[in-house]
């Protein structure tokens, strides 16, 4: 009768190695007897050693049956404007078989993550989106930089009036101008 109650299990085996102010949200399993495992500060992909950041997810679609998920990388572009420039990374597809409440975590924490985000051209005629994140465990934000394809982030033009518009937008939700 009140079988609705019961609480799923992780089981132990599956379980990651969590930090100390880490706790379990949802879990799924996956093929090939795996597990994803949503908790508080990120996500937990199968085979993978460590977590995926909610800060670090670029985009996720849920299919109904299919989580694709498109994380980011920071590249190594020396940006002194108080931001990083970031990559996708190319698109991961999980099969989830028992997706529980998986995909609206994913789907929350990663819109909960974004405090800012805007797209705006740039004088090469390519554009940028600026984004302000927030980080799990971090106090303040984390401003990203994720340029359109064929804008080079070593130009200083391009630098320049990058650093301008992420000045702008600090500006505009009102957050220090370097941080």
């Amino acid at each position: 009768m009140f079988g609705f109650l019961k609480k799923r299990r992780l089981p132990a085996g599956q379980r990651p190695a969590l930090a100390a102010d880490e706790r379990i949200l949802s879990w799924a399993g996956a093929t090939g007897d795996m597990v994803v495992v949503v908790t508080n500060l990120g996500l937990w992909l199968p085979g993978a050693g460590e977590r995926l950041g909610w800060h670090e997810i670029h985009k996720a679609t849920w299919s109904g049956r299919q989580l694709t998920l498109t994380a980011a990388r920071e590249l190594p572009v020396d940006a002194s404007g108080g931001y990083v420039v970031m990559e996708d990374l190319p698109p991961l597809v999980i099969t989830l078989l028992d997706p529980d409440r998986v995909p609206e975590q994913v789907r929350t924490r990663v819109n909960k993550s974004i405090a800012h985000t805007s797209h705006h051209p740039l004088a090469t005629g390519f554009g940028v989106r600026v984004v302000a994140r927030r980080v799990s465990g971090v106090d303040g934000l984390r401003w990203t930089v994720r340029y359109d394809e064929g804008v080079d982030p070593t130009a200083p033009a391009v630098t320049e009036q990058t650093t301008a518009l992420v000045a702008a937008a600090r500006q505009s939700i009102g957050t220090p101008a370097t941080a």
